[in-house]
C-alpha cells in the first residue's frame, strides 16, 4: 500500500477512500473528519462529522444545532476504526480543539494537520509530535514574507485599530487574547 492509496486530493478535499471520509472537506460530503473550528476547515452540511468536542461546539455556535446530520466527538489519543483505516486525534496546538489526524492503514501512518503551532498557547492543548510516514499541513503563512511580530507590538497595533473604531470591543478582546497566547 502507498500513501496515495490512503489519502488523495479530490475536488471536495482530502479523501480517504479506504476509510470512507474526507478531512476538512470544502463542500458537503457523507462523512467529514474536521481538524479545527476555523471556517476554512469546518463547514456545515456534512452527513456526519467527527471532531473534538471543542471543534463540534464551535461549529454548533457558528452554524446552528443542525450543522450536520450526525456528530461524534473524539478525544485526543482516542482511536476509531473507519472502514479499513484507524484514525487517532492528537493535539495541534493551533486553537481550542485543534487536532492532527493520524490515519493508519496496514504499515503506513499519515498525519494531516489543518494547522498547527508549536509555541506555548494557554488557550489550547500543546502541539504533540506524532511519528508518521507522511505529514500533511496547510501552509497559509509558511512563506518567508510572513513574519509574526512580538506579542506586545501586535497588541499595540490592535489597540490603535480599536481606538480608531475599526475593531469592535469583542473583536479586540479576542485578537488580543490570541496575540498574548502566541
Amino acid at each position: 500500500m502507498r500513501p496515495q492509496d490512503i489519502l488523495i486530493p479530490v475536488p471536495a478535499g482530502l479523501c480517504c477512500k479506504p476509510g470512507g471520509f474526507h478531512i476538512d472537506p470544502v463542500r458537503p460530503v457523507e462523512r467529514a473528519v474536521i481538524t479545527h473550528g476555523h471556517s476554512d476547515h469546518a463547514r456545515a452540511g456534512h452527513g456526519a462529522v467527527l471532531a473534538t468536542r471543542e471543534t463540534l461546539d464551535i461549529m454548533r455556535l457558528r452554524y446552528g444545532e443542525n450543522f450536520a446530520g450526525t456528530t461524534q466527538a473524539i478525544g485526543y489519543g482516542e482511536k476509531i476504526q473507519l472502514g479499513d483505516v484507524t484514525v487517532k486525534f492528537h493535539p495541534a496546538g493551533h486553537v481550542l480543539g485543534s487536532a492532527q489526524i493520524a490515519v493508519s492503514c496496514k504499515d503506513i501512518c499519515i498525519v494531516a494537520s489543518g494547522a498547527y503551532k508549536d509555541a506555548r498557547d494557554p488557550t489550547c492543548a500543546p502541539f504533540e509530535v506524532v511519528p508518521c510516514d507522511v505529514f500533511i499541513t496547510e501552509a497559509t503563512f509558511g512563506l518567508p514574507v510572513f513574519r509574526h511580530g512580538d506579542a506586545a507590538d501586535e497588541i499595540d497595533k490592535l489597540t490603535k485599530l480599536r481606538d480608531a473604531g475599526t475593531l469592535t470591543p469583542d473583536e479586540f478582546e479576542a485578537a488580543k487574547a490570541k496575540a498574548l497566547a502566541t
